[in-house]
């Protein structure tokens, strides 16, 4: 029996196409994040073949192949890049990767588009312990900076969830942010003051707070990479309730979310994996800040995709900006710390005036 003509579809007009499906829409979209995150593949391999490939002392690719294959060979090349580079590489994908996702958290529980691993204290705390271990213990090398750069940064952490959490409301985003600004201000006060007393920890801390990936050595990467191991793995299982709580903490409890279980768990990652990164390397802005507004152009807002390529983008990011501070400088070397803060500021701002920001 036909339909009456009130309930009847309407015809197509020829000649205009049918109105895409939902789950055509989805096909797109899946497609879409899996060609991002493959050619986000490709160029993390991309990066890693230049960092070991460029430097003070260029190597051709074939050299390079040569050395990471055969371990017998005692060459001067063979040592440049199984002693000096392939460290520093490992530790730029460590970090970069560390950066990228504890951004990509940061911004997720905070719905803040400006939130960055600093904003909870991580960074004011590690800068604050390192101090501290240069003025008290004598500490002079990269090796010996991690361990309190880290133990700052957890501290300033938990600092800020127990100011966050005072009151009646307990921890939310608002008010984790201002309890991370205040302890910062506080934090970056007392370091300016030990600075001034003491010229001889400016010397030191100096080469710390540029943030670089010189001069840091195996033993550095080993050090921090079960923290940032750990990390990745507690924001990879945090990345669903992300999903769930970009819906409103209301929606997110009605459909089974236990939310001050995501919350904890989102910030022990991001603790682990910045307060890993700021103690191996220093502060290094940017990365946190920018690298998931650029993802989220091809992922959307899902975080079960947008925090591994955010690990992917970061990794790409800091290694490419190394290579280039080693290239413009040549003999000599810019840090990566000042290339992020040269290129990564304008390119920011560029990105935010051509497009919206995608909503968090």
């Amino acid at each position: 029996m036909s339909l009456p003509s009130a309930t009847r579809a309407p015809a197509a007009t020829p000649g205009t196409p049918a109105a895409p499906t939902a789950a055509g829409a989805r096909t797109a979209r899946t497609r879409r994040r899996t060609l991002g995150l493959l050619a986000l593949l490709v160029l993390v391999v991309a990066a890693c073949a230049a960092s070991i490939a460029v430097g003070t002392r260029p190597l051709g690719l074939g050299t390079v192949w040569d050395a990471l294959t055969d371990r017998s060979l005692r060459t001067e090349e063979a040592v440049i890049v199984w002693d000096l580079r392939v460290p520093r590489t490992a530790l730029g994908l460590l970090v970069g990767a560390a950066l990228g996702v504890s951004g990509a958290l940061m911004q997720g529980h905070t719905r803040n588009p400006l939130g960055d691993p600093g904003l909870l204290g991580v960074t004011a705390g590690a800068s604050f312990a390192v101090v501290l271990a240069i003025t008290l213990f004598g500490v002079g090398t990269p090796a010996g900076y991690v361990w309190f750069a880290f133990a700052g940064a957890l501290a300033g952490t938990v600092a800020v969830f127990v100011l966050g959490s005072a009151g009646r409301g307990g921890a939310t985003p608002v008010t984790l942010a201002l309890a991370g600004s205040a302890l910062t201000a506080l934090l970056f006060a007392l370091v300016r003051a030990m600075l001034v007393t003491d010229s001889d920890s400016l010397d030191a801390f100096r080469f710390w707070v540029v943030g670089a990936l010189a001069g840091r050595g195996a033993d550095v990467a080993w050090q921090v990479a079960p923290f940032i191991a750990a990390g990745l793995v507690l924001a990879l299982l945090n990345a669903p309730a992300l999903d769930l709580l970009g819906m409103g903490e209301d929606v997110a409890r009605g459909l089974g979310q236990r939310v001050w279980l995501a919350r904890v768990v989102g910030l022990a990652a991001t603790t682990l994996l910045a307060g890993a990164a700021t103690a191996a390397c220093g502060p290094i802005a940017f990365v946190g800040l920018v690298v998931p507004h650029v993802v989220r152009a091809f992922t959307g807002p899902s975080h079960r995709w947008l925090v591994p390529c955010s690990g992917l983008l970061g990794a790409v990011l800091l290694l490419s900006a190394d290579v280039l501070g080693r290239v413009v400088a040549r003999p000599g070397e810019l840090q990566v710390g000042i290339v992020l803060a040269l290129v990564g500021s304008p390119f920011f701002v560029a990105l935010v005036r051509r497009r919206r920001t995608t909503t968090l």
